[in-house]
């Protein structure tokens, strides 16, 4: 019997760049994407800034065998995300797949642009191979790799898309599918990390460890209405 793969309406899709928020921490993606809070900080800025450099949907360069696109828009029904990649490479090679309006066959090498430097977490990684994963779906073809472009250290960080990356990839997408229909905000789980994070002030880690930020502020306005 043959496997039957869900897929996702379109009007479901999560974005994707919030895989990226829900590995750094479930919470601070929850606040954002389903409570819709966001607070901006210099980090944050400093990121929205490079992306904006790297963003430009007009930009199709050719240089000898490599092809550079920018903002190419992209998505996943098997995942139900879609989103934008930074910058996609297609490398000319004998191995690869045909592109509307050149000739020759290439291979695609997605490249996300970070502020900072490579972190001790791997949502920098999680979020590169879901575009990985959505450029194979949407071009039947297979990715092998990508890279990072971190801003501090001005050099491409290698990333490699293995099976352990990309089963990791579709369970995060499950949660975030699942957490998101029952509009659901996981519980706080403080750590150093907390400090610089962006929603702190919305967060509220040490008040509302055992409470919802909404919930909160709900039991402040009963509060404030006695």
């Amino acid at each position: 019997m043959a496997n039957t793969v869900t897929e996702y309406r379109e009007e479901d899709f999560l974005m994707l760049s919030g895989i990226q928020h829900f590995a750094f921490c479930r919470r601070q993606w929850a606040l954002i994407h389903i409570e819709q809070q966001w607070e901006e900080n210099v980090r944050t800025f400093e990121g929205r800034m490079m992306h904006d450099n790297a963003h430009n949907p007009d930009f199709h360069e050719k240089r000898k065998s490599v092809l550079t696109v920018r903002a190419l828009r992209i998505f996943s029904r098997s995942m139900g995300i879609s989103g934008e990649c930074d910058v996609v490479e297609f490398h000319e090679d004998e191995s690869g797949i045909p592109l509307h309006g050149y000739s020759g066959l290439y291979k695609a090498i997605p490249i996300e642009y970070k502020r900072g430097k490579p972190k001790d977490h791997d949502a920098d990684e999680l979020q590169l191979a879901a575009q990985a994963m959505c450029l194979e779906e949407m071009l039947v073809t297979k990715i092998e790799k990508g890279f990072l472009y971190y801003g501090d250290t001005r050099r491409r960080a290698e990333v490699v898309f293995t099976c352990e990356i990309k089963e990791k990839v579709k369970k995060c997408f499950e949660e975030m599918h699942s957490l998101y229909e029952r509009r659901y905000t996981p519980k706080v789980k403080t750590g150093s990390f907390c400090i610089n994070c962006s929603l702190f002030n919305c967060c509220m880690p040490q008040l509302c460890k055992d409470m919802q930020a909404d919930k909160y502020v709900e039991e402040v306005i009963k509060e404030d209405l006695l």
